[in-house]
């Protein structure tokens, strides 16, 4: 298995997936999650969050692969967790007081989420857990709030690969295996949400979306196995899968849909597009098309700022909608994303630097051949073997 380095376009490709999350915040604001074709397509474009989860399970998982390939020791689970809290905490907490600061002020700030008991869900990530906590301007968080407890739950799950299937050997096909059961989580975990009394925010838990992140571990698995890809054909596949994903198979215009059969064949299309989507840029050196793109200046500055973009963009177009001029539910989808784009980035790029120079790097590992280097999503990455950029 060769090192894992810095992977350019995937950067990039995180700049895509905000801006489709953007694009369906913009379009649901305008009124555009019509119930025809169009409606579904606007609707759709929140499969940038399968994106985002697709990513982080390939590039998180890669230094356990490493320890099953015998090329270093298991991850530090302390560094790799003071990592993750630097960054994604820090930024998230200046979001989520801004926000609620802000909506001390204004008189729509709707009636979920509010007081202390509300705020203190939202700035511990557990507003998920039971109905009633997502505040105006940060009902996105959600997403947030799954990709955390992954986070927290990735060391175990990676000991379980390494150790105790793979024995500290590299057998891809026994890893092959174990993530496709991990996989079928998901759609068990759909069938009990919609058949039991469980309460229905259980459907917005990680269970409901660990195929997402289980697929990018097995893009990371097939990254050091498989040769060749191409990217021409995956991409004519996952736009397949995207258009199929439009249509009345992947249910309403909501990311879990009330039907479970629905809701099952949504997750499926979702994950079969992010895979297809990222397998040229992560397998062999024909990156196409889409590799080109997301390896463009413009987009990989986008990337480095992808996250505080996803943590703002929504209380900007609360402003922008109004600021326009338009009712609930009306106005332009096209002039509402741009603009939003336009004022959520300079504070995206303002965030994202002054939190990188003021937040301490943290703990590394003094380990013969190790370092603590950029990560290809832009963050840093505890413990990887030296790659083609250090920070």
């Amino acid at each position: 298995m060769s090192e894992p380095g810095y992977i350019r376009s995937l950067t990039g490709l995180r700049a895509v997936a905000a801006l489709l999350v953007v694009g369906a915040h913009a379009a649901f604001w305008t009124g555009r999650y019509t119930p025809d074709l169009a409606g579904g397509a606007f609707s759709r474009l929140e499969i940038g969050v399968a994106v985002f989860f697709v990513l982080s399970g390939f590039l998180l998982f890669r230094p356990w692969l490493q320890t099953a390939a015998g090329e270093r020791e298991l991850p530090s689970t302390r560094t790799y967790l003071w990592h993750r809290a630097r960054r994604i905490l820090p930024a998230y907490w200046i979001t989520v007081v801004a926000t609620y600061a802000i909506y001390l002020f204004r008189d729509d700030a709707g009636e979920t989420g509010l007081g202390w008991s509300g705020f203190l869900r939202n700035m511990t990530l557990t507003q998920i857990y039971g109905p009633g906590h997502l505040h105006t301007g940060l009902t996105q968080m959600w997403s947030l709030a799954v990709e955390v407890t992954f986070y927290l739950l990735l060391p175990v799950i990676g000991w379980l690969l390494v150790v105790v299937v793979c024995r500290r050997q590299w057998r891809p096909v026994r890893l092959a295996v174990a993530l496709l059961a991990l996989v079928a989580i998901t759609p068990l975990w759909t069938l009990v949400t919609h058949h039991t009394d469980i309460t229905f925010t259980a459907r917005l838990w990680l269970p409901g979306f660990v195929a997402w992140f289980a697929g990018g571990m097995l893009l990371a698995v097939a990254s050091a196995t498989v040769k060749r890809c191409n990217p021409y054909g995956m991409g004519l596949l996952a736009l397949y899968f995207l258009l199929l994903a439009c249509t009345p198979l992947a249910g309403e215009a909501t990311i879990v849909p009330t039907d479970a059969t629905e809701a099952i064949t949504k997750s499926a299309l979702y994950l079969a597009f992010a895979m297809s989507l990222m397998a040229p840029l992560v397998i062999g050196d024909r990156p196409g098309p889409l590799g080109r793109l997301c390896s463009s200046a413009p987009m990989v500055w986008l990337g480095e700022i992808s996250y505080e973009l996803f943590l703002v963009h929504l209380v900007v177009m609360e402003f922008v909608v109004d600021m326009l001029g338009y009712r609930t539910f009306q106005g332009s989808t096209v002039g509402v994303f741009v603009v939003t784009v336009a004022f959520s980035v300079p504070i995206a790029w303002a965030l994202h630097r002054t939190l990188e120079r003021v937040i301490p790097s943290g703990p590394r590992v003094e380990r013969r051949s190790m370092t603590v280097v950029r990560r290809d999503d832009g963050n840093d990455a505890a413990d990887l073997p030296e790659p083609s950029r250090v920070d």
